[in-house]
């Protein structure tokens, strides 16, 4: 089996093998439920302005995902998204768009299994996605002070909650021992939360600055220049890719340091594989093109599925 966590761009979610099959048909079971009651209230509380919105944002966080910063010994840590998605568009269509992203990088860049799809929708999208938005509503009529710092804590406790829960299924899979998994996964995310809070709350303070009317309910539709500035944003950050650090991440560092990670599966094919173009290698621009190809589909992805409510 090649190597499933190479140098540069990395495989970030959980691959098929962490879990057994019981565990992933019980995630699919709960994940399936969850998504059902979020199309239905998408639908019932319809709101057009948020298609665009939705579709620059899954691009954003999709290409915030390929920036790997480092922590403390040697390892390194990447932006989930969810508290700030579920904050901008409302938890039913953040979660929507995070399924959007998530999905899209399973099925077309292999990161993350497909047996187990699932379970990184659960601890990437509906786990830290509530735990964020849940406590941000706590304070969402306060000063921008407080909301900006409890946002931070909040962008941080949502990392924990999904690495606990993370934890938790590889223990119950008969991966590694609960006792080993919980220390280690909390240990390790605590100092990759921290990464997560910063920018979240740096997104946020410029939506903020920029259009904060986007984070109340008299949003006004955006206009196609809004549209197309934010869409370029998201590519801006893609072409920092190549820059991400190569050091393992938090689930791979777990993985190494507690002997399971030989148990991850190689997808069962490749189109897109470790954010690469084939042909091109694993060398910048490969990255860039394949980063910008994954923004933009993801963005459409969004879109339609936007599109596709308003006609529910």
């Amino acid at each position: 089996m090649h190597s499933l966590f190479l140098a540069g761009i990395q495989l970030l979610h959980i691959p098929d093998g962490f879990l057994n099959i019981p565990i992933s048909v019980l995630c699919w079971i709960v994940t399936v439920i969850v998504l059902y009651f979020a199309v239905r209230q998408s639908q019932q509380d319809f709101d057009e302005r948020l298609i665009p919105l939705a579709g620059i944002m899954a691009a954003f966080i999709f290409a915030g995902q390929m920036l790997n910063f480092p922590v403390a010994g040697g390892t390194s840590g990447h932006l989930i998204g969810a508290t700030l998605a579920f904050i901008v568009l409302g938890p039913w269509v953040g979660l929507l768009a995070m399924t959007a992203v998530i999905s899209l990088q399973a099925l077309i860049f292999q990161d993350g299994g497909l047996v187990v799809m699932g379970a990184n929708v659960l601890i990437m999208g509906i786990v830290p996605g509530f735990v964020g938005y849940g406590v941000f509503q706590m304070v969402k009529n306060q000063s921008r002070g407080v909301k900006l710092g409890v946002t931070a804590v909040a962008a941080w406790a949502s990392v924990m909650i999904a690495a606990f829960v993370t934890a938790l299924l590889l223990g119950f899979s008969g991966t590694t021992a609960l006792g080993v998994a919980i220390p280690a996964m909390l240990g390790i995310h605590a100092l990759i939360g921290l990464g997560e809070a910063l920018i979240t709350i740096a997104a946020l303070s410029f939506i903020m600055q920029t259009r904060p009317q986007l984070l109340t309910d008299a949003a006004p539709a955006g206009s196609g220049k809004w549209i197309v500035a934010g869409i370029l944003l998201a590519l801006v950050v893609v072409l920092f890719a190549p820059l991400a650090s190569g050091s393992p991440d938090g689930l791979e560092w777990v993985a190494e340091q507690t002997g399971f990670l030989d148990t991850a599966l190689d997808a069962p094919y490749e189109l897109l594989p470790d954010y690469t173009i084939p042909g091109l290698g694993e060398t910048g621009l490969s990255t860039i093109l394949a980063g910008v190809i994954g923004a933009l589909i993801v963005a459409g992805i969004t879109f339609g599925l936007g599109r596709v409510l308003r006609r529910s």
